[in-house]
């Protein structure tokens, strides 16, 4: 595998950082985040350049790129805290549906996906802590010309405004996915700690959907997992870049902020905590490319890899954000600094 970046990817990158420094300086992100504002202007934005669209097959209406391409454009939304459906829809919903539909399934879902037509998102989770197929609990009960769903899901990333939600569900005891609209299912939106982000609580009890929306796959639990590693490896590569936004921050503070009429970058135990935050970045950087190349070239590593990512990601964002709030002092800890958005 080749860590490095080709010159395609080096100017896809490039190309990401420009529309978003534009599109979603801090005085975008923080009215969608303090005021509630929402981010239809950006996703119109990423459609038209047909961002979705990257990872997707071009026999459902997408560019056919790898998933490494996917990960630079999502590190940039990280590091530019973008609010929108982007990741819900493209790392989430389009997986689910690749890995468990059959042919006129994913051309039905996927191809409007691809063209920024139809958002979309996964519900999984019930409570217990873990996005595992074994803690699902919700079912689907035949019905009349389908499926009667009852149950309810937790933290549903977008659940409150997606067009479309891939439900867990068991039909018979056996685990089922499930297509739902999201008109049909009750939601109760989640105060979120991530202004950038909208989660709901969602109601299932007395949804009925057609026979058609029961995704084909004969195995769905490995279905949910393998997408599962995409959605868990975007997560850690948005976190990337959040991170390095945050170090970048800190780096171009500490070389301006004087103390004892030297910047206090010069202080050894201020250099030891950047340090530190840089070694931490570019590890979880690595092992998220790593866990991208996994999925692009379907390597038998996937599953592992896309966990060392989470694990590095979540250990990363732990030191960066806590040193980085205090190598700022105090304004580090004000709603006025753009840092908290991050």
């Amino acid at each position: 595998m080749d860590f490095e970046l080709t010159a395609d990817q080096v100017e896809l990158q490039d190309a990401a950082r420009a529309v978003l420094a534009r599109e979603c300086p801090a005085a975008y992100v923080r009215r969608v985040a303090e005021r509630g504002e929402g981010a239809d202007e950006l996703w119109s934005t990423m459609c038209g350049l047909d961002w979705p669209a990257l990872a997707i097959p071009t026999d459902v209406g997408g560019l056919g790129s790898s998933w490494v391409e996917l990960a630079v454009v999502v590190e940039e939304l990280g590091r530019a805290a973008a609010p929108g459906p982007f990741l819900a829809t493209v790392t989430q919903f389009v997986p689910m549906v690749l890995e468990a539909g059959s042919p006129e399934q994913r051309k039905r879902w996927v191809t409007p996906a691809a063209a920024g037509e139809l958002t979309g998102t996964v519900a999984i989770d019930e409570g217990a802590g873990t996005w595992s197929a074994g803690q699902v609990r919700a079912t689907a009960a035949p019905a009349r010309d389908g499926y009667r769903l009852s149950g309810r899901k937790r933290f549903v990333l977008d659940g409150g405004t997606a067009d479309e939600i891939v439900v867990a569900a068991r039909l018979d005891g056996e685990l089922v996915l499930v297509t739902v609209p999201g008109p049909y299912v009750a939601a109760r939106h989640v105060p979120p700690i991530d202004g950038t982000t909208r989660h709901a609580d969602l109601t299932l009890d007395g949804v009925l959907v057609e026979r058609d929306r029961l995704l084909a796959a004969p195995e769905p639990g490995r279905a949910l997992e393998r997408a599962m590693e995409e959605a868990v490896t975007a997560v850690a590569v948005s976190t990337v870049g959040t991170c390095q936004r945050i170090l970048d921050m800190v780096v171009a503070y500490v070389k301006q902020r004087e103390q004892f009429g030297v910047p206090v970058g010069s202080f050894q135990a201020v250099k030891h905590k950047v340090v530190d935050m840089y070694r931490d970045v570019e590890r979880a950087r690595a092992l998220g490319y790593f866990s991208a190349l996994c999925i692009a070239e379907d390597d038998p590593r996937r599953a592992l890899a896309a966990a060392m990512a989470k694990a590095s990601a979540g250990e990363c964002q732990q030191r960066v954000v806590q040193d980085g709030l205090q190598l700022f002092g105090g304004i580090g800890y004000t709603w006025e600094h753009d840092l908290h958005l991050l």
